[in-house]
C-alpha cells in the first residue's frame, strides 16, 4: 500500500482548503489520507462566556467535527487522529508513525511579519520527517 498522505484540520477555512488539496493529491496517487486534529485538551471541562456557564466535551467535540469532515472529502481511505500536541509537532509525530510520503499545511501566517515570527508550516518545515506540500489556501 502506497504511504499516506497527513494534514491537519481543524474549524478553519484555511484547514479546510488544505484538507481538500491533501484529499485530491491522496486520490490521485491512490494513497490513504490521515487527518490529524490538535486539540488543546481531550477531557470535559466548563466554558464561561459572560454570565453563562456551558459544559464542552473537547474529545467528542473534536470526533464528531472529524465525522462529518470525513463525509465532506468524498476520498478513501481516510485515517485520523487527535492529539493534545500543539498542530505542527501533532502533524510531524503523525507522519513519523505512520512513515507518512508527504505532509500538507496551509500557508496561511506564512507570508509579511508572520514568517519571521513563526507559523505552523514553518514549524512542519523544520521538522517533517517527509516531505512537506504547502497548499495555497489564502485566495
Amino acid at each position: 500500500m502506497t504511504a499516506p498522505i497527513v494534514v491537519g484540520v481543524d474549524q478553519s477555512d484555511t484547514a479546510r482548503r488544505a484538507a481538500l488539496t491533501a484529499a485530491n493529491l491522496a486520490s490521485a496517487l491512490g494513497a490513504p489520507l490521515h487527518l490529524v486534529m490538535a486539540v488543546s485538551r481531550t477531557r470535559s471541562g466548563g466554558v464561561a462566556s459572560g454570565g453563562d456557564q456551558f459544559h464542552v466535551d473537547w474529545l467528542s467535540t473534536a470526533e464528531q467535527f472529524l465525522d462529518g469532515f470525513v463525509g465532506e472529502l468524498r476520498t478513501t481511505p481516510v485515517t485520523r487522529a487527535i492529539s493534545v500536541k500543539d498542530p505542527a509537532t501533532a502533524m510531524c509525530e503523525e507522519a513519523e508513525k505512520l512513515s507518512a510520503q508527504m505532509i500538507v499545511v496551509g500557508n496561511r501566517r506564512v507570508q509579511g511579519i508572520s514568517r519571521v515570527l513563526g507559523s505552523i508550516a514553518s514549524d512542519v518545515l523544520k521538522h517533517a520527517p517527509c516531505d512537506v506540500l504547502i497548499a495555497n489556501t489564502t485566495s
